[in-house]
């Protein structure tokens, strides 16, 4: 197999889960170069898998068949000779690059429309009966092989630093006075909606509770330009604000990358930060709403989960369908200080 190209997923937290796909493809064609082609939202994951021998990046927009944009990358595609091709989100659009560009092998899940784009295809499981995502992704890597026992339980997602985004985040460290052996990262967004994440008060206490504890304790808020809002609210109820700072949006996710690294330990939601931190082996608090932890666990030694299991949950809704987002507000800063304090 001479050149292999992964359409890569739309969300951080999938690109990451895609990692052991791409260890498995390496393994099963080692002589193959692995190429990705990924919006550049996701790109940043892709420069820190080893497998990957270049990041193709484009200005995909979420919702927009952009007809032209996908024609001429197509082209430029074709000229590389690809021979086999993973397409890794479910939609029409990730499809059409690929069939453009007549790379022979193309290989996916069955979904909207798909037939003839996609020629080596898996039925996609029902959502009552989902397995993790790791394990969704590497059923591909078998439809090429005969291969009826192997098993994908031990393999977990590998993400490394580059000098570069270290160095620069060391930097941006030393200009705020904050020791990176005192750093705690909490990550308070979620791009899926807002039952996916713990309250701001809550957060808030959790960093009164931690310097308080700790006061050498220097807690950074992570996360994209749209959690820059929410960071704030934060912040500004942290009594303490010189042992707080907001973050979220100041940082390139290659820098985000980095910065996880370096932390003492990590609290966040159910969200890409939180698959970035796992594949990292940063110890870290998972907190989880209206999503479980069944189908996207970090998958990490060191993270602790909580999840309250109420029986209206998970219901897999952008907003509490019954108002009251108990499911997140019960989780009280104590029993995750407790179990933050676990990790150390």
């Amino acid at each position: 197999m001479q050149g292999i190209l992964i359409i890569a997923p739309n969300w951080i937290g999938d690109a990451v889960m895609t990692q052991p796909l791409l260890a498995k493809l390496k393994s099963q064609y080692p002589n193959s170069t692995i190429d990705v082609l990924a919006s550049t939202w996701v790109a940043p994951i892709y420069r820190a898998c080893s497998e990957v021998s270049e990041v193709i990046e484009a200005e995909f927009e979420h919702k927009q068949l952009q007809w032209g944009l996908r024609k001429r990358i197509a082209s430029t595609i074709q000229a590389r000779n690809y021979q086999l091709c993973f397409v890794l989100p479910n939609s029409f659009k990730s499809a059409l690059i690929p069939w453009l560009a007549n790379i022979p092998l193309r290989v996916g899940y069955r979904g909207e429309f798909r037939y003839g784009l996609i020629n080596v295809s898996l039925s996609n499981p029902s959502k009552v009966n989902r397995p993790p995502m790791v394990n969704h992704y590497l059923a591909l890597s078998q439809l090429l092989i005969d291969d009826e026992q192997a098993s994908f339980s031990e393999i977990t997602p590998t993400l490394n630093v580059s000098n570069q985004a270290k160095k620069s985040v060391e930097h941006k460290l030393a200009n705020s006075n904050i020791n990176p052996n005192t750093l705690y990262v909490f990550c308070p967004g979620a791009e899926y909606g807002p039952a996916k994440r713990w309250p701001a008060s809550h957060f808030a206490k959790l960093t009164e509770d931690l310097i308080q504890e700790n006061s050498e304790a220097r807690v950074v808020l992570l996360g994209s330009k749209g959690d820059h809002e929410i960071a704030e609210d934060i912040r500004q109820q942290t009594s303490n604000q010189t042992k707080i700072q907001n973050w979220c949006g100041n940082t390139s996710l290659d820098e985000a990358i980095a910065l996880i690294e370096l932390a003492k330990a990590v609290v966040s939601n159910d969200s890409g930060l939180m698959h970035i931190a796992a594949a990292l082996k940063t110890p870290q608090v998972a907190i989880y709403g209206s999503s479980e932890p069944a189908h996207t666990p970090p998958l990490s030694d060191k993270a602790k989960v909580i999840w309250l299991s109420l029986p209206c949950s998970p219901c897999h809704k952008r907003e509490c369908p019954l108002g009251h987002l108990k499911c997140l507000i019960d989780i009280q800063p104590q029993q995750v200080l407790a179990t933050l304090n676990t990790l150390q």
